[in-house]
């Protein structure tokens, strides 16, 4: 093991020592030139003391930190570091259950393992890397999972053309060892059809799980409308648990092509289900006002501070929109998965939102993403998902 060294400003050492596992290119002092991206380097103090092995990349976060001791990066190490993060799912109850057979495996920085995401589908692994470092691993990844998982794994799919920089052109998805069984899954007992070859993310918004549960539970008996609403998760687990009618807006034609596939898929619904491609925000101005619930489950209106601002805004207008139009005693199932809108100022535009519309409302819920997506209590950045539920009078 001899990785080339990089050392630090004095004084930069602090960040790491914490555990976090970023570090920034203003906090390098010397080591850089000899390396090039996707390198594993050794980040040292001033004083030349260890203090981790990470992923070198040029940018404004220059090294991602994967280890804090002093080891190989080798097959051991990854069977390890995936034996860890499987562990947390079984503790979780996810790893062997008929009812719920879709996970995430792996969740970068909140695993460890900056850079990284690994989703499992009933039987097949779909990695997504965010970084050329990361993906230079897939190989011994991939034989990571057949380890920890023998049998039950019957292929490992790499969807990372979408996730890795532009800068790394050429690389396409592919099946890195078996094939799929089966592209059906469950979600507390509801049938879903993933498309992790075409799809967006790995294929389904797994870290939604818990609140699409939650939904249901107040579904019963009404009119529900779930915008954005993707592949349909929010819509079929309202339905499975009696819903009256549910509306399903996404400007998505494919998405909403996806979401009739899911509800067809599930069998004995009593409830009515429509599906409509439309602008959001232009719907929901055209509605009535006879809904119980709405969903609003946007994608991610800012992806860097410098963008923060106008997101605000666009939260704020969405909110209002939907809080006019909502039935008396209705319930605002609202979400923000912009990493750089914090769990306070999300709570802050919804305030102001609600004060445009001229509704009173009671926060019932705050919500976040589920145990399997875990935050690192050392890298407070892994909290991205945020959800509040309002009654609206």
């Amino acid at each position: 093991m001899n990785y080339p060294k990089l050392i630090l400003q004095k004084g930069k050492e602090v960040s790491l020592l914490r555990k976090h596992h970023w570090v920034f290119s203003g906090a390098i002092a010397k080591g850089t030139e000899e390396v090039k991206n996707g390198d594993l380097v050794a980040v040292h103090s001033s004083k030349n003391e260890f203090l981790g092995i990470g992923h070198f990349s040029q940018g404004s976060i220059m090294v991602r930190i994967i280890s804090f001791e002093e080891r190989p990066i080798d097959l051991a190490f990854w069977i390890e570091k995936l034996g860890a993060a499987y562990a947390v799912r079984k503790a979780l109850q996810l790893t062997d259950q008929k009812e719920t057979t879709v996970y995430r495996l792996v969740h970068g920085e909140g695993d460890g393992l900056p850079g990284l995401i690994i989703d499992y589908y009933q039987g097949t692994a779909v990695i997504q890397a965010h970084n050329i470092g990361m993906h230079q691993h897939l190989a011994s990844i991939s034989e990571g999972l057949q380890a920890i998982y023998g049998k039950h794994l019957k292929g490992v799919y790499d969807k990372s053309a979408e996730t890795l920089p532009k800068t790394e052109g050429g690389l396409g998805n592919e099946w890195v060892w078996g094939k799929a069984e089966t592209d059906v899954v469950k979600e507390y007992g509801a049938s879903y059809k993933i498309d992790w070859e075409k799809g967006q993310k790995t294929g389904f918004f797994i870290d939604q799980r818990e609140n699409r549960k939650l939904v249901a539970s107040y579904s019963k008996g009404k009119k529900v409308l779930n915008t954005f609403c993707y592949s349909g998760g929010f819509s079929v687990l309202a339905l499975q648990e009696g819903a009256k009618e549910v509306h399903s807006v996404d400007i998505s034609q494919k998405a909403i092509e996806l979401t009739d596939e899911n509800v067809a898929l599930n069998a004995g619904f009593k409830g009515k289900h429509e599906s409509i491609v439309a602008d959001v925000v232009k719907y929901i101005r055209e509605i009535g006002d006879d809904f119980d619930i709405i969903i609003l489950d946007p994608p991610a209106f800012a992806k860097s501070l410098k963008a923060r601002h106008n997101a605000i805004q666009a939260y704020k207008r969405l909110n209002a929109e939907a809080l006019r139009k909502i039935k008396p005693g209705g319930i605002l199932f609202t979400f923000s998965c912009s990493q750089v809108v914090d769990r306070r100022l999300f709570a802050n535009t919804i305030t102001a939102a609600a004060l445009e519309s001229k509704r009173n409302v009671r926060i019932l819920h705050q919500l976040s993403q589920p145990a399997d997506h875990p935050i690192n209590c050392f890298h407070p950045e892994t909290e991205y998902l945020k959800g509040l539920v309002l009654y609206v009078e």
